[in-house]
């Protein structure tokens, strides 16, 4: 009798190791990028990471963000060179947020409105979005 319960706690065990082991490759990334300059070379490595840590990780085992402010909004924009691919990766479960407050800067400088890329969120406050991503156990990345 006891080596039948020394057998199966064993296999239990055997079970339980197996199913955390797994459970612990399986676990999920998170990333945020920040984007906050208006230079393309560095927008576009941000872009670049984006897709290169989705694909390394898979997309079902990563949560990537990309949050843009300041001058770095432009990335967001209809205008932007990158346009096409932003709208591409938002539809790839790659979010994208733009800081409300910069878009009211450039509002009310220039009269008009940012006008953003498809799938593109807006976030009160760009840097705040960071420190709340973070807390949540993010992995901050600039570029």
């Amino acid at each position: 009798m006891k080596s039948k319960i020394a057998s199966l706690l064993s296999i239990a065990g055997f079970i339980a190791a197996t199913f955390f082991t797994s459970s612990a490759l399986a676990a999920d990334h998170k990333v945020v990028i920040q984007v906050s300059s208006k230079d393309p070379q560095t927008q576009t490595i941000a872009l670049n990471v984006a897709s290169n840590v989705q694909k390394h990780y898979g997309m079902d085992n990563v949560t990537i963000e990309i949050v843009a402010f300041g001058p770095g909004l432009s990335i967001l924009t209809r205008k932007s060179p990158q346009s096409k691919r932003v709208s591409s990766l938002s539809q790839s479960d790659i979010k994208f947020s733009a800081c409300a407050n910069t878009m009211a800067k450039i509002e009310k400088k220039t009269g008009n409105k940012p006008k953003l890329t498809e799938g593109v969120a807006i976030v009160p406050a760009g840097a705040v979005r960071l420190m709340e991503l973070q807390e949540q156990g993010y992995s901050y990345l600039k570029p």
